[in-house]
């Protein structure tokens, strides 16, 4: 995703991934402006525990809007402890009608080790088909990729780092320096 003020930022690939009782959400650590890379070890995936119930988090998108996204899922997640579903349509629906909010630009995927999200600034949460979501610059070519591994023996995790390195592979603006978060439906 690309900031409007700073033409030719590109962010990132982020994917999640649920099979057998676990949920896997992976990301790249490339940051990118134009055809320059400023970093490849930057962390876009987060562990968050507020009142002790595990999320994790992969964001793609302006750093600094997705970190204020992911303070307000945080809150929305300790007033409303155990219902991610609940705290994510929470922060879309504020996403969508403040007006401050409505500037991030940003994407994420969260997840509980249960149910898995994708959260925009539409405000849309959307539970993934075939239980695999992507997002970010190398998107696609991650969720075609993971879609096609699961099929096969691999469990939640090697299916997410597979598809992140044919994501590498493929799109210019994903490396392969991988964060690796995963839970486990409880």
């Amino acid at each position: 995703m690309a900031d409007s003020q700073f033409p030719g930022w590109h962010g990132t690939t982020i994917i999640g991934v649920r099979k057998g009782g676990e949920v896997v959400i992976s990301g790249d650590g490339q940051v990118s402006l134009g055809d320059t890379v400023i970093k490849g070890t930057a962390r876009k995936v987060r562990r968050l525990s507020p009142g002790g119930y595990d999320v994790i988090a992969g964001f793609a998108g302006s750093t600094a809007d997705a970190f204020t996204l992911l303070e307000r899922l945080e809150k929305k997640l300790e007033a409303t402890p155990g219902q991610l579903a609940r705290a994510s349509v929470e922060l879309a629906k504020d996403w969508r009608t403040d007006k401050y909010l409505q500037k991030l630009e940003a994407m994420l995927i969260v997840s509980d080790g249960k149910d898995m999200f994708v959260i925009t600034g539409a405000g849309d949460v959307l539970e993934p088909e075939h239980d695999v979501a992507a997002i970010g610059s190398g998107g696609n070519y991650a969720l075609a990729a993971g879609r096609a591994l699961m099929d096969t023996e691999h469990d939640a995790e090697e299916i997410a780092r597979r598809a992140m390195q044919i994501a590498a592979d493929i799109c210019v603006y994903t490396n392969g320096n991988t964060t690796v978060e995963k839970l486990t439906a409880s």
